[in-house]
């Protein structure tokens, strides 16, 4: 049985046996979980970003060039920006010495186009779509490249470090930077951004045909049209042209669908989970309270995010345009200094009555809040705390990209901007928050929360034996385990844990909770996570839930062949020796787990091939990890 290939491919199998809950299926166990306990070591859903040496690899900096046979395009396309905003202009795109013909361009954006084209200055930001003239047409499997030019971001990191830190916890599009040259001349070095579009939407969702706005107001930042929409959510009435302003609907339909959910967080809040993904709306919040990216729903300006009805009737958040992260411009206001908001209120106390609904009213509710503040601390001590980490991706991405910035003819900021923005804030008139500067300043800020300092509850020791599943938690009231059959991993339904010497717990008050797993014996996939909580905290398992939870399919098979399109992993069964062979010589980091996410061994090679010594492994099935590409194997 398979679940959800694009996204789910390590599964579990069962050979024969009995089990419990009042019903003889064969299932005893080889329990391997799709997400091991350490979540970010068997992250499925990363698997989905682009793969070293993609089109959006961080690790060089790459030439697109785009050739237009109007020698006019650019006051052609000035003129269409305000006039006519969706029309395209034929020119040849060309890229690692392949070329594309007839692809659609356009000029994008809002500040980022008017600020620099107010000066005359050509580097404003370009959306290209490759099957615009020539249906079918692909580079590397996209259809659109989008351009942006940083043009408020001295650093050139924001963006790209923003993106990587939101994919940790819901789909996000993707970013690197490449330098772009027209009509024979360099303009200058852009952020690449990935389009939230059906590509997307497939590759995230698998499905790709639902209800789609871009949550951003119909207005110009230099057409005299400000103030026109705000995407807040709010309920403006039963006439859905009091919306039409304020979301660009980019699907066939959907008027009627977005006013549901607007009537719903309005009027039946309690059923709000019935058309809105709730954890992810509360990620993305967490997010961009955590990074200060202030451009978004939470933060000083509403707009920067898309809605995306899934199958399930369930609205998903995506996050996108992160130039404005870790204070950013905030798009110039001159009483702006970032030192200011560092301590922006996370729970929008800043914000009047119903200012963001569905924030107020997400946080109001108790549960949601504890919610909420989990994933908060979760980002807080596994990512913003890493400032080592996140500097040495940011200096990797700068000294790649030196040369490039430095011979930019149409940049704004000077290189010493350039560097010390990293570290420092930068103020020109204009406020510039430094991105390390703002983590140690929003890390002292989070740790100081309340949340962050009241008992929290511990999980540990996650077992599943016989369809019946234990885990040790401390310092909570509840215990519960979450799950779902849903093949869109959505819809998570509660059933408590119990520690009572009951529903097959061994022994009362001895702090290991106990039930049987719920849909067991329905034979589909079960998708699960635990959720533990006290008077004042949540904890979850894993941690990332619920963009990661695990996976028990009794169906699932285990000697389907350890190979894809990038590598061939033999003999699996292995006794001895694994090999790994690729289609290119690259470092190749080899890591194995055990199912439940304990790293046994860890290898780096540099060539096509790698071997791995596997004898003194014990008997059984084991996830390796080679990049970011997983296999199961079995050692005999």
């Amino acid at each position: 049985m398979e679940i959800n290939k694009a996204r789910f491919s390590i599964l579990q199998r069962y050979p024969s046996a009995t089990t419990t809950m009042n019903t003889p299926i064969l299932f005893s166990l080889l329990f391997l979980l799709c997400f091991g306990l350490n979540g970010q070591q068997l992250n499925d859903p990363q698997s989905l970003y682009d793969a070293p040496g993609g089109i959006f690899d961080v690790d060089s900096i790459r030439d697109l060039k785009l050739d237009f046979e109007e020698p006019n395009y650019h006051n052609i396309l000035v003129n269409s920006f305000f006039n006519d905003p969706s029309y395209r202009i034929p020119a040849t795109l060309t890229f690692k010495g392949v070329s594309y013909d007839s692809v659609g361009v356009r000029y994008k954006g809002n500040s980022t186009f008017c600020l620099p084209n107010d000066e005359g200055n050509p580097k404003v930001p370009y959306n290209i779509e490759l099957n615009h003239f020539i249906s079918g047409q692909k580079l590397e499997n996209l259809k659109k490249i989008k351009l942006a030019n940083a043009w408020v971001d001295p650093t050139f990191a924001k963006e790209v470090t923003a993106s990587k830190i939101y994919r940790k916890y819901l789909p996000t599009p993707e970013a690197n930077l490449l330098r772009l040259i027209s009509q024979g001349n360099y303009v200058g070095i852009y952020a690449h951004t990935e389009s939230v579009d059906k590509q997307f939407l497939q590759k995230h969702f698998d499905e790709k045909d639902g209800v789609f706005f871009k949550c951003d107001p119909i207005q110009v930042f230099c057409g005299g049209s400000n103030g026109q929409g705000n995407p807040d959510l709010k309920w403006l009435g039963a006439d859905s042209a009091s919306y039409y302003s304020s979301y660009d609907l980019k699907s066939d339909k959907g008027w009627a669908d977005l006013m549901g959910l607007i009537e719903t967080l309005h009027f039946d809040f309690d059923n709000l989970g019935e058309v809105l993904n709730i954890d992810r709306v509360l990620w993305a919040f967490a997010v961009n309270s955590a990074i200060l990216n202030l451009d978004t729903y939470n933060g000083y300006y509403v707009h920067n995010y898309y809605l995306y009805q899934t199958e399930d009737g369930l609205f998903q958040m995506i996050p996108w345009d992160f130039d404005n992260a870790f204070v950013g411009a905030i798009l110039g206001f001159d009483y702006f200094t970032p030192a200011l908001v560092h301590n922006y209120d996370t729970y929008g106390g800043q914000y009047a009555t119903n200012e963001r609904p569905l924030l107020e009213k997400l946080l109001n509710d108790p549960l949601r809040k504890k919610q909420y503040n989990a994933h908060l601390k979760t980002i807080l001590t596994e990512t913003l705390l890493d400032t080592d980490g996140i500097r040495s991706g940011i200096n990797q991405l700068q000294d790649v990209a030196f040369s490039s910035v430095q011979s930019d003819p149409n940049k704004l900021f000077s290189m010493t901007q350039y560097n010390e923005n990293v570290e420092e804030d930068l103020w020109t008139g204009w406020g510039f928050g430094g991105i390390m500067s703002m983590l140690d300043a929003r890390n002292e800020y989070l740790s100081g929360l309340q949340t962050m300092v009241m008992p929290t509850p511990e999980i540990s020791n996650m077992s599943l034996n016989d369809g019946i599943l234990t885990v040790d938690v401390t310092l909570a009231a509840q215990v519960e385990v979450m799950a779902t059959t849903s093949v869109h991993n959505s819809k998570f339904e509660a059933f408590t844990m119990y520690d009572d010497g009951t529903n097959g717990d061994l022994f009362a008050n001895d702090n290991t909770y106990t039930a049987y797993l719920p849909y067991v014996v329905s034979g589909d996939a079960v998708k699960f996570y635990i959720r533990a909580q006290n008077s004042s905290n949540m904890k979850l398992l894993p941690e990332r839930a619920e963009y990661e939870f695990f996976i028990f399919d009794p169906f699932a098979e285990i000697d389907s062949p350890a190979t894809n399109e990038a590598f061939n992993v033999y003999p699996n069964p292995a006794s001895t020796i694994l090999n790994v062979r690729g289609k290119q010589s690259q470092k190749l980091s080899c890591h194995i787990y055990t199912m439940m996410g304990k790293e046994v061994l860890t290898q780096d090679y540099w060539g096509k091939s790698a071997i791995l010594q596997i004898s003194e492994l014990p008997a059984g099935a084991y996830l390796l990890k080679v990049n970011n590409q997983t296999f199961k194997v079995l050692k005999q």
